[in-house]
């Protein structure tokens, strides 16, 4: 009975994933942000025993909601990362996520269904998180029921289940030292969404149950701690700040970050996200001094220097920019976008001697985090000038089945296949993109 439950669950995921539009769903990479994300997540989710084993990843979608798809997973949406108002909020979301991991509520829907795996994977879960979300109508037109019923399934939480996730997350906040009143203000974010039409409501309302009880039993527990000295929240807020600054600087109007820059927690983040706001305009003229001048007052900051490479490459001064990423990958030497950056970097130079560095560090990237579509792209273009053509065509197709195109990925999979040798570690990965691209019309 459990096996069939199983077998039905992936074949409505998969059911899904058929529907979705092109680019159902998408993350939005930075290491500047994830680093800040995970450090406020810490303690966190070693209060809920998960440790280091947990990312959190931002969802290039700015409705409000989160979610997971897996046990190594949490996704928070744009929208709701700049909706929040404080670090403690953003904790308490974290850790009702993580009491959802914990007590196992996604592992009864999905053990049977590859997520964090592999990149194809990966792609098929959240497109279909994207389809309980009812993003783009991504559901429309499903035979067994109504536009979110096969997605819900898998990603909508009962009320007892959101019960126990919800006293979960605010012990895991009060064992962490963080004062749960954020779980509170972040509940009252959602309240009423019930009463209006789907169409109306966030997604974080559809697959989360929202009730009055639920609320109320919150602000119980959030008052039997009234009285509790909290840790210093200092850092957090600053990181939370930080994220959130880059994050609206990249996604909102320039003259918006503009017209609120000066309002910062710190010199440091104003620089940020002034630097970034002409960028966007474009000024790169003003954007190259504000990035220098944010360098100089953090010269030991690797993702200061990031960004700085990112500006430098994107108006197109590639050997600056290779200089910038250098400099972030002597600070930071294992962190994969920081990585991908310099490789795109080398690439933009097109000697031999960048491509073949360009191809070394995208490499180490990809082993490191198999799930930025960035790295992907440019590895494919690394190993393409590299002559190793079956290599770029099975990054390819993970890159293309991580954005839920299986068509186009199961293309240059099967290209993959007959060029790599059979048995080997790359070729199992391009059966891994076929099996998915297979199994998603049926």
């Amino acid at each position: 009975m459990r096996q069939a439950a199983r077998v039905l669950a992936t074949a409505l995921c998969l059911t899904l994933i058929a529907t979705l539009p092109a680019r159902a769903i998408g993350l939005l990479r930075d290491p500047d942000i994830e680093y800040a994300l995970n450090t406020i997540a810490s303690p966190i989710l070693n209060a809920a025993g998960l440790g280091s084993r947990v990312q959190v990843l931002v969802v290039n979608d700015q409705s409000l909601n989160a979610f997971v798809v897996d046990a190594e997973h949490i996704f928070i949406h744009a929208g709701l990362l700049a909706r929040l108002q404080n670090a403690s909020q953003l904790q308490s979301v974290i850790a009702h996520e993580a009491a959802h991991i914990a007590n196992g509520h996604m592992a009864r829907r999905l053990s049977n269904m590859r997520t964090a795996r592999t990149a194809a994977g990966l792609g098929l879960a959240l497109a279909a998180a994207a389809a309980a979300g009812g993003a783009g109508g991504a559901a429309a037109g499903i035979a067994i029921g109504s536009q979110s019923s096969a997605a819900r399934v898998l990603f909508a939480h009962t009320r007892a289940e959101e019960a126990s996730a919800d006293q979960a997350g605010v012990r895991y906040m009060v064992n962490a030292g963080v004062n749960p009143k954020g779980a509170v203000e972040v509940v009252d974010i959602f309240r009423g969404q019930e009463a209006l039409s789907v169409s109306r409501q966030d997604p974080y309302t559809r697959t989360h149950p929202l009730t009055q009880d639920r609320f109320r039993a919150l602000q119980g527990f959030a008052a039997a701690y009234a009285d509790r000295a909290w840790a210093d929240s200092s850092s957090a807020d600053y990181w939370f700040a930080r994220a959130q600054g880059k994050l609206t600087a990249f996604t909102r109007a320039p003259s918006w970050t503009l017209r609120r820059a000066k309002s910062s927690i710190t010199d440091d983040i104003r620089l940020m996200r002034e630097a970034v706001a002409y960028h966007r305009q474009p000024n790169a003229k003003k954007a190259i001094a504000t990035i220098d001048k944010l360098a100089a007052a953090r010269p030991k900051d690797p993702f200061v220097h990031e960004l700085r490479g990112q500006i430098l490459l994107e108006s197109r001064n590639f050997g600056a920019a290779t200089n910038a990423y250098g400099r972030a990958v002597n600070l930071a030497p294992n962190d994969p976008l920081i990585l991908g950056g310099y490789g795109r970097a080398l690439l933009a130079l097109n000697t031999a001697d960048g491509n073949k560095r360009a191809l070394a560090a995208l490499e180490k990237a990809r082993r490191t985090d198999r799930y930025s579509a960035a790295v992907l792209r440019d590895l494919g273009m690394a190993y393409a000038r590299a002559g190793q053509n079956g290599m770029a065509s099975l990054v390819t197709a993970e890159r293309y089945a991580l954005n839920g195109r299986l068509n186009d990925a199961a293309l240059h999979a099967k290209r993959a296949e007959g060029l790599l040798p059979r048995g080997s570690a790359p070729w199992q990965r391009a059966q891994d993109v076929l099996t998915a691209a297979k199994a998603a019309p049926k």
